[in-house]
């Protein structure tokens, strides 16, 4: 036993001399963020140097670098960090700063580069989204393979990599989106929206990208900066846009501002775990109690997920300026903001105005999980006569999927019931101050797939998807929707199963075609129809919504400007019915004929409809 313990502690003293050395080699301290930018409106930038080697609790800050200064400086509980306060005037060039650290005892140069601004400074990216744009959603790990040599890289804490598991990663990557940009623009897509693809070094579910372990490192696993660059890159190149997903309430557990906090209040603490009560009415609730807020606002999602302190000035600081420094990194069109309904109201207030300040044209949606329209508009620029008022551009538009389209298609159509549940909440649009900022979708990688929720009713997904595209609203589809992918969400891995062709070998592949099943390129081609058509209509991209209150089933509503009228009717019950253009007159009149998008068909003033199906005409004089 002693020759073993022995031999376990010299080699663990030649490895710790190893990574010493290693160390030595390279740059000993890390700085957050890794760069800035000149000629940024944010030029007072708080920069967090952290070092696990150099005592940093005294040490003092100080450049000769032209146009940079260093205004102040603060220390913390945890001797591994300090921050400095560094002020960039107008007038600094772009280059390399040398930072010197001194502690009493020893004296360090840290290399911080100022780069150049990106061509355009906002004018060719950070373009925003708007009822013109049709969003993709897709999970990069479950996409398409486009670099199998990053499927598993040592090191990384989870190196699962198996594709017959829910919960193991399987592979998917940067390189495999960038593939395939043309499958996603014949659909008539202009932007991409993936998960998370910064660092996920998690133990396990890695797939998902919501557990960040280091906000400046994009997750190798993907293909790393370079990877994300040249797609974001590509996509602008087509005239397409990219959104990031944003995760500003919690980290992962692993992340090393958990696992080495500069101070213990960086997160919310418990005296023992406490989960949030996931109550939104919590935040305006005029009767609410305290206690319940706080538990809503500070409690952990899970205890892989630890909750982060926007109130603590220096945690407000790190998220802001990262957001900037991944728009002008990565040229990002737009955020969708992770269960936006948990973090603090006032520190998002003061994220989306930075942003925009920087970035006047960037949007904003958040992922607000509630249930009624009154609860989702308290989180967005609304009319509500209410105390605290949110900047928050849009919200994912939960009310329309849950209370509005699901309803529509799945229930019998009565006095309160069925598809009058989706024109009630449409009425409702009045609490928004722009609802057409609102990010409309019928599934995404949380929830039950739309075709499976629609009992796998091919006529029942084609209508959800025909009004996806014809309402008002931002479009979302969630990848794999286009060629009938179904799953249940208990457990959630069933609704995040690899895309059809992602993967060499894959007998059936949507990409060109091959192994389809004639339903399948069906509902393919539906979307393709429709997705195009959208994109050059004026009507649905800018246009106004009109809707007539549902008759025995049958809902009809208008898409329209100046220009072109658009004519929606949705039949929801299980037979035909006639329709009597005369009966919408206020919409119709002037128009001889219609034409029906999807089939071509010319269309009388009066004509049926066939039922569990929503017929798109073209008005024409």
């Amino acid at each position: 036993m002693k020759r073993l313990q022995f031999s376990s502690v010299f080699v663990a003293m030649m490895l710790l001399l190893l990574c010493h050395h290693n160390e030595l080699g390279a740059q000993k301290i890390e700085t957050y963020p890794s760069n800035w930018f000149v000629q940024m409106k944010w030029n007072k930038v708080q920069v967090l140097f952290r070092s696990t080697s150099m005592d940093l609790s005294k040490a003092s800050i100080s450049t000769k670098y032209a146009g940079v200064t260093v205004q102040g400086i603060s220390h913390f509980k945890n001797s591994h960090y300090v921050v400095a306060n560094v002020f960039i005037a107008s007038t600094a060039k772009a280059g390399d700063i040398q930072f010197v650290l001194n502690n009493g005892v020893s004296t360090e140069t840290v290399t911080w580069t100022l780069k150049p601004r990106r061509p355009g400074k906002g004018t060719s990216f950070a373009q925003g989204v708007n009822q013109s744009d049709f969003i993709y959603f897709l999970m990069p790990d479950r996409f398409s393979n486009g670099e199998a040599s990053n499927d598993r890289l040592p090191g990384l804490k989870d190196q699962t990599l198996n594709r017959d598991s829910i919960y193991h990663r399987h592979g998917g990557d940067l390189q495999g989106v960038k593939n395939h940009l043309d499958y996603l623009q014949q659909m008539g897509v202009t932007t991409l929206w993936m998960t998370p693809v910064i660092e996920n070094d998690m133990p396990n579910r890695t797939e998902h990208g919501y557990a960040f372990t280091n906000h400046y490192a994009i997750e190798k696993r993907f293909g790393g900066a370079a990877a994300y660059l040249q797609l974001s890159d590509a996509l602008h190149q087509r005239g397409m846009k990219l959104i990031q997903d944003a995760v500003y309430n919690h980290v992962g557990r692993f992340h090393f501002l958990v696992q080495d906090a500069p101070d213990p209040n960086w997160l919310h603490q418990w005296p023992r775990y406490t989960q949030t009560n996931y109550k939104d009415q919590t935040q305006f609730d005029p009767y609410g109690a305290k206690v319940d807020l706080k538990k809503m606002a500070d409690g952990w999602f899970t205890t892989e997920m630890p909750d982060m302190n926007h109130q603590n000035e220096f945690v407000a600081q790190f998220l802001i300026q990262h957001a900037l420094w991944s728009v002008e990194t990565f040229g990002i069109d737009a955020w969708r903001i992770d269960t936006y309904i948990y973090n603090d109201m006032p520190f998002m207030n003061r994220c989306n105005k930075a942003l925009n300040e920087e970035y006047p044209k960037l949007t904003s949606f958040g992922e607000c999980w509630v249930h009624g329209v009154s609860n989702q508009a308290y989180f967005v620029e609304n009319n509500i006569n209410n105390a605290f008022k949110s900047n928050l551009q849009g919200a994912a538009d939960f009310q329309t999927l849950f209370y509005g389209i699901q309803p529509a298609l799945n229930e019998k159509p009565s006095w309160d019931g069925g598809v009058i549940k989706l024109y009630n909440t449409l009425a409702n649009d009045f609490l928004y101050k722009d609802a057409t900022r609102n990010v409309i979708f019928l599934d995404n990688h949380d929830m039950t797939r739309a075709l499976s929720s629609f009992g796998e009713s091919i006529p029942k997904l084609k209508m959800g998807v025909a009004w996806l595209l014809t309402c008002r609203g931002i479009p979302q589809l969630y990848y794999g929707t286009e060629v009938l992918m179904k799953g249940i969400s208990n457990p959630d891995g069933w609704v995040r199963l690899d895309f059809p062709g992602g993967w060499p070998g894959d007998a059936k592949n949507a990409f060109t075609g091959v192994g389809l099943t004639k339903d399948e390129k069906e509902m393919l081609d539906y979307t393709r129809v429709l997705g195009n058509y959208r994109k050059s209509s004026s009507a649905i991209t800018t246009g106004k919504l009109m809707q007539y209150i549902p008759n025995n089933g049958l809902y009809v509503y208008f898409r329209y400007d100046e220009k072109q009228t658009v004519m929606c009717v949705m039949n929801t019950t299980s037979e035909s019915k006639k329709v009597d253009m005369g009966h919408f007159e206020e919409r119709t009149n002037g128009f001889k004929t219609g034409k029906d998008i999807v089939t071509g068909q010319v269309v009388g003033n009066q004509f049926s409809i066939a039922p569990q199906t929503l017929q798109v005409i073209e008005l024409i004089k």
